[in-house]
């Protein structure tokens, strides 16, 4: 055991776009378990059929099982998520990793509770929220590194023991955590995200870009 954690965790990963394959491949390799859950599960068996290491396809509403779900959804399914699953969350590690904006108009979206992972914590009071990956852009989590910087992957909760799982889970994939403190500072971490994504046209980056703190 390693500070209360198995030495290989189980991670659910919910859905199976690009962030889902980027957040599985680090997951993998660093050396831990994968679930990979699909609106279909065919989905979920070919994404799980391009990756290697110890992972499984199944289809969401399947039994969550293991240490950290991640879910891997636009903020739109959230609610579907959430209602879908409801006490099943109570005392998992729940990641939210998305970036509330409005796909059309492509602009944040204000929402009341101040993030969309608040928004979680409020809907599922017995799940242990973490903010974590949405600065991070589904290609480069395939490598983990840009210019040969390893990712920074921005952490935010109120559950200590969370923030360590997911902190685990980073490190092990090489990447580097870093505490960004409670769960209110989701905020600014999605505030930074979408400022990372809209960067994108003009600084004609492709989605390769990284969001760095250097000291």
């Amino acid at each position: 055991m390693t500070g209360g954690l198995a030495e290989t965790m189980e991670i659910t990963i919910i859905g199976t776009g690009n962030m889902a394959r980027g957040i599985a491949t680090r997951a993998l390799a660093g050396g831990h378990s994968v679930t990979l859950l699909g609106t279909e599960v065919v989905k979920a068996e070919a994404l799980a059929d391009e990756l290697s290491g110890d992972v499984r396809a199944g289809q969401v509403g399947d039994p969550l099982s293991g240490d950290v779900v991640v879910i891997a959804v636009w903020y739109a399914a959230l609610d579907d998520v959430l209602r879908r699953y409801g006490d099943q969350l109570d005392n998992k590690v729940v990641v939210d990793i998305t970036n509330p904006i409005d796909v059309e108009s492509f602009e944040p979206l204000a929402l009341e509770a101040g993030s969309a992972a608040q928004e979680i914590a409020a809907k599922a009071p017995g799940a242990k929220v973490v903010k974590a990956f949405n600065t991070t852009f589904a290609g480069t989590l395939g490598e983990g590194r840009v210019a040969g910087h390893p990712l920074d992957v921005l952490i935010a909760s109120d559950h200590a023991d969370a923030k360590q799982a997911v902190s685990r889970l980073v490190a092990d994939a090489r990447m580097r955590p870093i505490d960004a403190g409670p769960l209110k500072r989701a905020r600014e971490i999605e505030a930074l995200g979408y400022l990372h994504m809209a960067l994108q046209q003009p600084l004609d980056t492709k989605y390769a870009s990284a969001v760095k703190v250097l000291s």
